[in-house]
């Protein structure tokens, strides 16, 4: 019967799994880093001790010539010869491009090794940021988790009070058939008393047998009203559970959206796209509720302005009419003229007025609400002197195909005020106004000669869209008669104070 938690997978491995492979990538750049340095400066050293080493050799080293011993001298002459400066301009212009190659490539590697720098910078705050989120995700995912287990211990508890009670209310049905037999029994024995003539010598038994059967009686009674208390407190404690199970949901969509996100930041890159990766990652809402009795199951308790997104729809704004027996999706309300229904096809279908006011909240957005059915439709009015009168009609509202055709779905009999448009939507009634005429009138269009849209059949039963008349309406009967009407409670000429629509599921009806 109810939801149970998802299993909580620790998202927090995840997260350590990827910032461990991010420093061991941290620790390969700086790597990689360091040898480019040392690269740089060998190479550097090199080129220096090269130029150093050949022009010593140059112009250091002169070399000697030994010529052939002279007659007649005694000694050896020497004579020393050194390079010829061609060569010497040769081995420097060599030696001046070499110089220059090397220097174009350490000057390469300062840019790459500047590049690679502010890489590293970049990384670095990238997995400051990764380590904040995932230490975010964590405490969200944790009190998250904290929240669900306390509910579910609440659920649990109110599992218990509920089977305490159906043990209690089937023990008191049992004590009541108990108590009726006993009855039975008793009745039988007074109608054989009294069968037996009016002159029983034994006038203080019949008088007991009296007693006891008012005693028995009183007793059922009481039993009675004990099994309806009860039967009310289990009512109760199941609508208790039934918001407890969508808080539950709720609560489960969210551990589920959190466990996504950080899947989703694990799989981050760690260059430029980590980053607007990291920019990119977001609360995600939680999902909306699809009426305003699904709010009411949620905890909300306050009439008001509140956003929902029906299945299959885009999200928008209603009113919601919070009553102790659910939550009311306001879809019409007139109350001071304020807006002028007189409105073209296309307004009533998309929806006008203000929802703190009067309005209409739109034939597609009310379809979008109960286009699966079950739903009931809930009218408010009221006239001039403060009565007021309500109108519950279990209906289905078909799409733009049909219309936007009303039937009212009712087994039973129709009551005298609910004629004025049960009786004529049984078999679908299309909506109606002044640019498009699906009314039953073949020469006449209702909602020109009327005023507004409305489920127009033959013009006169009903039209909570008319015309609003403040008090005193007017005297003539064909302004009258474009006024807000409801044929059978004040009439066809009596333009009313007051109406409100409203739309619940029909599980609604059965708690009220």
């Amino acid at each position: 019967m109810f939801s149970q938690e998802p299993e909580l997978a620790n998202p927090q491995e995840d997260k350590t799994g990827h910032c461990r492979l991010l420093q061991q990538e941290n620790t390969l750049v700086r790597a990689r880093f360091q040898l480019l340095r040392t690269t740089a400066a060998m190479k550097t050293t090199l080129v220096t001790l090269t130029l150093c080493l050949v022009v010593f050799m140059a112009t250091g080293f002169p070399f000697e010539r030994k010529g052939g011993a002279q007659s007649g001298s005694p000694a050896k002459e020497k004579r020393v010869q050194y390079a010829a400066w061609d060569d010497v301009n040769v081995i420097a212009h060599g030696l001046l491009q070499l110089g220059q190659g090397l220097k174009e490539h350490v000057d390469k590697t300062k840019v790459q090794m500047r590049d690679i720098s502010s890489k590293l910078k970049v990384f670095n705050r990238t997995v400051t940021e990764l380590g904040k989120e995932s230490q975010k995700l964590r405490v969200e995912g944790e009190a998250l988790k904290a929240r669900a287990h306390g509910l579910e211990d609440r659920e649990g508890q109110l599992l218990n009070v509920t089977a305490e009670l159906r043990e209690k209310a089937e023990e008191m049905q049992q004590e009541r058939r108990a108590m009726s037999d006993r009855m039975g029994r008793l009745e039988e024995r007074v109608d054989s008393m009294l069968q037996g003539g009016a002159g029983l010598p034994d006038t203080d038994a019949g008088a007991k047998n009296n007693s006891d059967a008012r005693n028995i009686q009183l007793m059922l009674e009481a039993q009675n009203r004990r099994i309806d208390d009860l039967m009310e407190r289990i009512r109760l404690q199941q609508e208790k559970l039934d918001k407890q199970n969508v808080r539950i949901r709720t609560l489960q969509s969210q551990v589920q959206q959190s466990r996504q996100r950080s899947a989703s930041l694990g799989s981050s890159n760690t260059d430029g796209s980590v980053q607007s990766g990291v920019a990119e990652q977001r609360d995600s809402p939680v999902e909306m509720a699809s009426d305003c009795h699904e709010l009411f199951l949620r905890g909300e308790t306050t009439s008001g302005v509140y956003t929902i997104q029906p299945m299959n729809a885009e999200p928008f704004e209603v009113f919601c009419e919070m009553k102790a027996d659910g939550g009311w999706t306001v879809i019409q309300r007139r109350q001071d003229g304020s807006v002028d229904f007189d409105q073209l096809w296309q307004a009533y279908e998309k929806g006008f007025g203000g929802l703190n006011g009067e309005f209409w909240l739109g034939l597609e957005n009310i379809h979008s609400i109960v286009k699966d059915g079950g739903y009931i439709l809930n009218i408010k009015l009221s006239d001039w002197i403060g009565d007021l009168a309500t109108v519950r009609l279990p209906f289905h509202l078909g799409g733009k195909e049909t219309k936007y055709s009303l039937q009212i779905q009712k087994a039973d009999a129709f009551t005298v005020l609910e004629t004025s448009l049960g009786t004529d939507a049984t078999s679908s009634l299309p909506f109606s106004t002044r640019d498009q005429d699906n009314d039953q009138k073949d020469d006449t269009n209702c909602a020109k000669h009327l005023s507004g849209g409305w489920w127009f059949s033959n013009c006169g039963r009903s039209n909570l869209n008319g015309r609003y008349f403040q008090s005193p309406p007017p005297k003539q009967r064909h302004q009258r008669k474009q006024g807000i009407f409801w044929k059978t409670w004040r009439g066809r000429y009596y333009p009313l104070k007051y109406s409100m629509m409203m739309i619940a599921p029909a599980a609604i009806q059965s708690k009220s």
